[in-house]
């Protein structure tokens, strides 16, 4: 029997070994001083960047340690103090950093080229150009110095939501035929893909109740998270939040335009396969409880974790031995949180730590979507064990932009292996509503949360008040627009943008949609060129951080400045639409 919990203890092996780390950085947190006014000299700079290197590194394992603690049980105090305190300790860190960004941007040009031009700064030579781009949006010493020590009061809103959503949330059992039906975010993703429609119109009115119940708490808590965002903006000279976005993601704003226009030139296509699914399910009405049930009956694939995990490794032998190697040694040496628990975090997720190996939280259930999962998270964490192993440190940590990349190409694969060697045809059909509801969800969905993103901060931008019924009429039209006449709109989907945790991290999700749209373009080339395109995929995957990301998607040839590569995506949405409609 496979033990199901991660090996936190390959960081720290106890809380003790965590304290003393943590007097260690505390201890270092003010060197970094000693190079003030100094940047100008080159081993000057050097010295501080490698002394900087080493305290980031302990705050890293200290940070990711806390955090997991604390995920595994939101309920414990001590795991919540341990990341107050490293919270605490980077701000510290930060504020005492916060000299070399003004002083680096305050240098001639000829002395901050030079260093990009040397081979001794190599690693270094990516923030410098980071800093020539951005001159302007760097405040004095004092200024960024005020903005550091504020990091940690305004960086609280997603904690915040967090514990509301984790621990205070009123989920009460669902009272149905006799039976007490748990209430949890886990179960309602299982209930959401029921047959029993009652069942589901019962727990999704119940399940939104409880964040109905909370409007105001939580109304309050995303209008603050949003008016920080915005504050950030204006302090640091930029015309919008999203501006802000996409300068730290060092992505061109016309993929960001190229998605967004894409989206809406395909919404017909969208509305078509709502009239399909409708027409499948034999509704007269379509609900929004009835988004996710699978259009063919009894054809989910229900495994254990055990046996969902050997399937994924088949699916994903495509990208070679190495890579099937490490999916087993994250199996064996418990690089996963498996089970849901009571007050441990919802959802799922992959964290990387630099000095040991990615860890991954799920909280499997036995359904096809989890199966899924298990692919997409180990897809994050191989991509970042590939980059911290063949990157320096400082440049290992790829961007936010192509995080979901990896993950979405495990997905097309697992999908593509589970049809290929499906028997029947009524999981064939399945599985192509799969994909569609996939590309529906990741593709879609997320750029409609990406809309709703963009409203409530130009509102805010444009100093109109937004409140919670604002908020709530604006999702309602938008998840209107983009489901179309097909569906009867309950009351309750107004409330759906409460519920969401990526939103308390402005401007990520419309990456899940640019993610999945590289991804089916990876797959595609992997399918026609086999070793050639493994290969360049897999140096996409050990890049990092060392250039921007638009171009680093660029080696496994996906170009995300040419409308095509989005049309592609959606002409396989549209071929599988036409292949499930002759079925």
């Amino acid at each position: 029997m496979v033990n199901k919990t991660w090996a936190i203890e390959d960081i720290y092996k106890s809380i003790e070994d965590w304290e003393k780390d943590y007097s260690l950085a505390f201890s270092k947190i003010n060197e970094v001083l000693a190079y003030k006014g100094k940047l100008n000299e080159k081993y000057a700079f050097y010295n501080c960047m490698k002394g900087l290197e080493e305290v980031s590194r302990i705050i890293d394992k200290l940070s990711v340690y806390a955090m997991m603690l604390k995920d595994s049980d939101t309920r414990n105090s001590t795991y919540s103090a341990l990341s107050d305190k490293v919270t605490a300790l980077a701000v510290k860190y930060n504020s005492n950093c916060a000299f070399i960004t003004p002083e680096l941007t305050a240098l001639d040009d000829e002395i901050i080229l030079a260093y990009i031009e040397d081979k001794d700064l190599t690693e270094y030579d990516n923030t410098l150009k980071s800093i020539l781009k951005g001159k302007k949006h760097v405040l004095t010493e004092n200024e960024e110095r005020i903005l550091a020590l504020s990091a940690e009061p305004l960086s609280s809103f997603r904690d915040i939501f967090t514990k509301i959503d984790n621990a205070d949330l009123p989920l009460t059992p669902l009272n149905y035929k006799g039976e007490k039906i748990p209430m949890s975010h886990g179960m309602y993703g299982v209930v959401m893909h029921s047959e029993d429609r009652l069942l589901r119109k019962k727990y999704f009115k119940n399940y939104y109740g409880a964040y109905i119940s909370l409007m105001n708490t939580i109304s309050a808590t995303y209008i603050a998270s949003v008016k920080k965002d915005v504050f950030y903006a204006k302090v640091k000279k930029f015309n919008s939040a999203l501006e802000m976005a996409l300068f730290n993601e060092d992505v061109d704003e016309k993929v960001y335009k190229n998605l967004i226009q894409g989206v809406h030139k395909a919404l017909p296509l969208l509305h078509r396969y709502i009239r399909l699914k409708k027409k499948n399910l034999k509704l007269k009405k379509m609900h929004m409880y009835d988004m996710y049930v699978p259009i063919v009956e009894d054809a989910e694939i229900k495994l254990s974790y055990e046996d969902a995990y050997k399937v994924v490794i088949e699916a994903l032998s495509p990208l070679g031995e190495e890579y099937t190697a490490l999916l087993k040694t994250a199996y064996e040496n418990r690089w996963l949180d498996v089970e849901e628990k009571k007050g441990k975090r919802s959802g799922a997720y992959s964290v990387a730590v630099y000095d040991t190996h990615p860890y991954v939280l799920l909280n499997y259930q036995q359904t096809t979507h989890d199966i899924f999962t298990i692919a997409h998270e180990m897809g994050h964490s191989i991509h970042s064990y590939y980059s911290n192993k063949e990157q320096p440190y400082n440049k290992a940590d790829y961007k936010i932009f192509v995080a979901e990349v990896a993950s979405t190409v495990n997905e097309v694969l697992l999908y593509k292996h589970l049809l290929k060697n499906a028997k029947d045809k009524k999981v064939k059909k399945y599985l192509l509503s799969y994909l569609l509801e996939m590309i529906r969800t990741t593709l879609f969905r997320q750029t409609q949360f990406a809309e709703f993103e963009e409203f409530a901060h130009s509102e805010v931008e444009d100093g109109n008040a937004i409140t919670k019924d604002s908020l709530s009429q604006k999702y309602f039209e938008i998840n209107a627009k983009y489901y179309g006449k097909s569906v009867t709109y309950d009351e309750e989907i107004k409330y759906e943008w409460a519920r969401i945790p990526h939103f308390y991290r402005a401007f990520y999700v419309y990456k899940y949609a640019t993610g999945i749209i590289s991804a089916l373009s990876i797959v595609d080339r992997i399918e026609r060129e086999g070793e050639e395109a493994v290969k360049d995929y897999k140096k996409f995957l050990s890049s990092g951080s060392s250039d921007n990301p638009v171009e680093l998607l660029k080696i496994a040839k996906v170009d995300l400045l040419n409308k095509k590569t989005y049309e592609k995506a959606f002409n396989i949405f549209k071929d599988a639409i036409k292949e499930i409609e002759k079925l």
